[in-house]
């Protein structure tokens, strides 16, 4: 597997920070991001269950840029 990376949070200042790639042989979209917290997991579950293989992420909302531009190529419509 070959993930092509987007992007890291920029205001982040550690290691660990949000982060997103695309799968370069599916075309998934792969994101890092901070653990929902309890209250955002039972909202979440107000439509469906979580499966013990699905997590719920949090990505700031500056990172909408790069979710548009994993998008983007993940559809094909941006050069990898």
């Amino acid at each position: 597997m070959a993930l092509g990376f987007i992007a890291k949070d920029p205001e982040s200042k550690e290691d660990h920070c949000p982060s997103v790639w695309v799968d370069e042989e599916t075309s998934d979209i792969v994101v890092q991001g901070w653990w929902a917290d309890a209250a955002t997991v039972e909202e979440c579950k107000r439509v469906g269950s979580i499966p013990d293989t699905e997590g719920v992420v949090r990505l700031p909302a500056r990172m909408v840029e790069a979710l548009r531009r994993a998008c983007d190529v993940a559809d094909g419509s941006a050069v990898r």
